[in-house]
């Protein structure tokens, strides 16, 4: 069993978003082989692997927290959700959000470019930034807000370099798009996206008013809850929606399970234990530093994937990368002023763990 001083400290977050930005990476590649390497066909229904991937990630949580509570997973499901029926029905906030957040999205991609559209939703990580302020009290430097702002533009420009292919066709039939739609549709997507991500991370972090009577709720706990409600509004879209006559009809028809090659098992199990890592960035370290890990591995991925794929990289690529990188550095790492100060002991103060000045591990 870990340790709380080693769950506390700047080494485990490190391992955490290392483990994410590889996570990430193979999800991506894996991902586009398995879109890519069969007919059209034989392709998997995308809700479905939803589906299934939330149903992996409440296994695994419901294994962990077997072994965390040294077999009492049944207890803790008595204790947390069924006692506690109001507690439980705080995650249902994050998965409506994150159900909005994806509908939104369909919306923003049926009415932008893809160019458009990339560059659009890297604003979430700002967002992210901005709703964290708002609902944790969380102080960044002017340093670390252009850092922000620079990895969503590098993040950007990486991507782009990727569709600049589909950029022409994108453009023919952007003339049944409704670009005032797209933008509105991707700003609150976006701003879902932060809000569920601060709000499950300011749920799962949150020390309730008996805490000292009571165990508090385990990050796994929230993580079943949290894929369980998700199964819930995810089944309940799926069923309510309905599709055009058209191929995606016969798509969306196809039994479950179609399609679903060895390397589909792989993504799903990949997606799945992402979800938990992802569970594991938010608790013990935050959705801003989660923004970050994201951004290096969409780098990451890209590089790896001319290797795999034979993906030519352009100019933009290493410009993009460049931006990337830099802004995580110097994210993490402030820049050092010279200040005249009376006072020596001020400026340990404001070096403290205690300060609410925000920088990724070293």
């Amino acid at each position: 069993m870990l340790s709380q001083q080693f769950l506390a400290s700047p080494q485990f977050k490190l391992v955490l978003l290392v483990g994410m930005v590889l996570q990430n990476s193979a999800t991506v590649l894996v991902g586009r082989y398995t879109r890519s390497a069969v007919p059209s066909n034989e392709l998997y229904v995308v809700n479905h692997l939803i589906l299934v991937t939330e149903i992996g990630k409440m296994l695994l949580s419901c294994a962990f927290e077997h072994f965390t509570t040294g077999g009492q997973l049944m207890d803790s499901i008595q204790s947390n959700i069924i006692d506690a029926p109001y507690d439980a029905l705080k995650i249902l906030v994050p998965a409506l959000l994150y159900l909005v957040q994806n509908s939104l999205l369909y919306v923003a991609l049926s009415n932008l470019t893809a160019p458009i559209f990339q560059v659009t939703y890297q604003a979430k990580l700002v967002t992210t930034a901005v709703v964290s302020v708002m609902m944790l009290n969380r102080k960044y430097s002017f340093q670390q807000w252009v850092c922000l702002v620079a990895l969503s533009i590098g993040v950007a420009i990486v991507v782009l370099g990727e569709t600049g292919d589909n950029k022409k066709k994108e453009e023919t039939a952007a003339g049944e798009q409704s670009l005032t739609a797209g933008l509105l549709a991707v700003t609150v997507a976006c701003f879902s996206s932060a809000l569920a991500g601060v709000y499950f991370e300011k749920v799962v972090k949150a020390t309730s008013p008996g805490a000292q009577k009571k165990k508090p709720v385990s990050v796994w706990m929230r993580n079943i809850q949290l894929a369980f409600f998700t199964i819930v509004t995810a089944s309940m879209k799926d069923l309510f929606t309905v599709a055009p006559a058209s191929a995606a009809n016969a798509a969306v028809s196809q039994p479950y399970f179609h399609g679903f090659t060895t390397w589909v098992w792989i993504l799903v199990c990949l997606q799945a234990g992402g979800g938990l890592l992802v569970a594991a960035v938010i608790k013990y370290a935050d959705n801003v530093l989660k923004g970050l890990a994201t951004g290096v591995s969409v780098c990451f991925a890209t590089g790896v994937s001319t290797v795999l794929f034979g993906t030519p990289l352009s100019s933009q690529f290493a410009v993009g990368a460049l931006l990337i990188l830099v802004s995580v550095y110097f994210f993490s790492n402030p820049i050092k002023t010279k200040e005249k100060s009376m006072a020596p002991e001020a400026e340990d103060i404001s070096r403290s763990p205690s300060s609410n000045e925000h920088v990724l591990p070293k």
